[in-house]
């Protein structure tokens, strides 16, 4: 069990670059994924695409990789109001959080995912949650983190490892990071075929990816990639 993990994949860079990230480090790696009536629903669509594409750049990885699930939590979006969950303009709340915070989101996947985690026989549980180059959500924390894989221990009587490889990396370094893990191969694979954008836009193809290009996801993946980019030339 100790060398085993369930990675949370939603099908966006930062999921697919912790996907790689377990791949490396353990010997049995399942995924996970959630659907809870979001904006970009599209990401769900690129998960398949994804595993297969990491199966083929490291045969190692190929044989680690094991069953993929998917949850629906469509009660999380029927209780949100949030530009995530519905079609209003993604802007600041009176919270000071930009309203695409889906209250909960983050404590509910991770809930759920040692629940599976736990049937599963999988002790690591792998997030690509951050706070330092994040949208301010408190779900993202270290200290919630921290405090979850407490209570998820506590309330199963076991010793899950929450592991967030990206907590305290920039995006420019996810980005070195997937390119460390499996070469420009695992880069481009990310580019064009991982989702981030939340408005759920495949339109044009930019040099970091798929997006709309304005949406705060867009702007942090393609800030960071330009970073990436210019400290590799």
């Amino acid at each position: 069990m100790s060398a085993t993990a369930l990675v949370l994949f939603s099908g966006g860079q930062d999921s697919t670059t912790c996907l790689a990230w377990a791949l490396d480090r353990y010997e049995r790696v399942e995924t996970v994924g959630f659907d809870y009536g979001q904006r970009h629903r599209i990401e769900l669509e690129c998960r398949d695409t994804l595993r297969a594409r990491l199966r083929a750049i490291n045969p190692a990885w190929a044989d680690k990789l094991g069953d993929d699930h998917t949850i629906s939590l469509a009660a999380l979006g029927e209780i949100s109001n949030t530009a995530l969950t519905s079609t209003i303009a993604i802007e600041m709340a009176d919270t000071g959080l930009p309203n695409t915070f889906v209250p909960g989101r983050n404590l509910i996947f991770l809930t759920f995912a040692a629940a599976l985690a736990y049937r599963r026989g999988l002790k690591h549980i792998v997030g690509g949650m951050c706070e330092t180059d994040f949208s301010g959500y408190p779900d993202c924390r270290d200290d919630t983190m921290k405090a979850l894989q407490v209570a998820l221990n506590l309330g199963m009587e076991t010793r899950f490892v929450l592991d967030t490889p990206l907590m305290w990396i920039d995006k420019a370094q996810t980005w070195q990071l997937a390119q460390d893990l499996g070469g420009k191969e695992l880069v481009d694979v990310i580019v064009k075929e991982s989702h981030t954008c939340y408005l759920g836009e495949r339109g044009d193809l930019h040099e970091w990816g798929y997006g709309c290009g304005v949406c705060p996801a867009c702007d942090l993946r393609a800030k960071g990639y330009r970073k990436f980019a210019a400290e590799a030339a």
